[in-house]
């Protein structure tokens, strides 16, 4: 009896171990606890914090990612940091992440992007930024094949002309236009789209140069030079430093045309471009993706589905423009 008893003992014991094996599997996976690094080069660290950040990118981030099933404290840890402007810092606070053994690094510009890839071509890099393959960060949107994917908020240099033609549209007397941005940009975005548009639209333009962090030499360019209006190259420094290219704009009654709505939200006078905070909500299921194993190097970039036009009302009453009704009902949004 007792030898029966044992072997019904050890029986039950077999079935209770294979019927409770699968829930201790899932029970593992659901205690998976995943590391995601986010990058920012431009808000102060303190409008990155919380479940829902001041920050409308990180935000977007954050509410995408809860959608998903991520909640910080329970399965998620989301490492924030924030450049501050100081873009020298850059490589230190990846390598820092890299030493956090991060899952994901998300980064909000092309200038990120490349430096992070410069500290590490191992954890996966998903990226927001302007030309991820003329960068250099993929051989092709289609297949990156490295560890670098994402979103691009460009959709070609035909949306650059389209700029201009709109800045021309609010500012039919213009013809000519400081272009601000780094040079290796102008060089692209000149020949590439700027050149032709501004001919057929009987504009000239010049250069008006900025390095990462110094805009001294290139608004004394622009109030020597007396130009009719601003084009403000799409770039993560610009997008940083919006307030003092709009406060810039404002105290030379420039109007100025921008690639990001955050800049006329501040003042400038109209953007066309991608949302921002939109980009990066969707940001989220790529993240979830590359967790979930998926390669970076197989992962598509995704371009934009839709732009926005923003227009500023009350900086073109300041700067004695009517803005044409057909500009106003082809707008997105319009600031009064």
């Amino acid at each position: 009896m007792g030898g029966v008893n044992t072997r019904r003992t050890f029986l039950a014991a077999l079935a209770g171990g294979l019927l409770a094996s699968p829930l201790v599997t899932e029970a593992q996976q659901a205690a998976r606890v995943y590391r995601v690094g986010l990058i920012f080069p431009s808000p102060s660290a303190s409008e990155m914090v919380g479940p829902a950040p001041a920050n409308a990118a990180a935000r977007a981030f954050m509410q995408g990612l809860r959608a998903l099933g991520y909640v910080e404290g329970r399965n998620l840890i989301l490492e924030r940091r924030s450049a501050e402007l100081r873009f020298e810092r850059f490589a230190a606070i990846v390598a820092e992440l890299v030493s956090f053994n991060v899952d994901v690094i998300v980064v909000s510009s092309t200038s990120l992007a490349q430096r992070a890839r410069e500290v590490t071509t191992a954890v996966p890099i998903l990226g927001v930024s302007t030309d991820p393959v003329g960068s250099g960060l993929a051989q092709s949107l289609a297949r990156p094949g490295g560890n670098v994917t994402g979103l691009t908020s460009d959709i070609g240099p035909e949306i650059q002309g389209k700029r201009l033609e709109l800045l021309k549209g609010a500012v039919p007397r213009a013809s000519r236009v400081a272009f601000l941005g780094a040079k290796q940009l102008w060089d692209v975005i000149h020949e590439k789209s700027i050149k032709a548009s501004a001919q057929a639209l009987g504009l000239t333009g010049f250069l008006a140069e900025h390095t990462l962090t110094d805009y001294t030499g290139a608004f004394t360019l622009i109030s020597r030079e007396r130009p009719d209006a601003l084009f403000v190259a799409p770039s993560s420094e610009n997008y940083a430093q919006r307030r003092l290219i709009v406060d810039f704009a404002r105290r030379k009654r420039l109007p100025s045309i921008h690639a990001f709505r955050e800049s006329v939200e501040v003042g400038g006078l109209m953007s066309y471009g991608v949302n921002v905070a939109d980009l990066f909500r969707r940001a989220a299921g790529y993240v979830d993706k590359i967790l979930k194993g998926a390669k970076p190097a197989d992962l598509p970039i995704e371009q934009p589905t839709k732009l926005e036009l923003v227009i500023n009302l009350k900086t073109a009453k300041a700067l004695g423009l009517t803005i044409p009704q057909s500009l106003l009902v082809r707008a997105d949004q319009v600031i009064e």
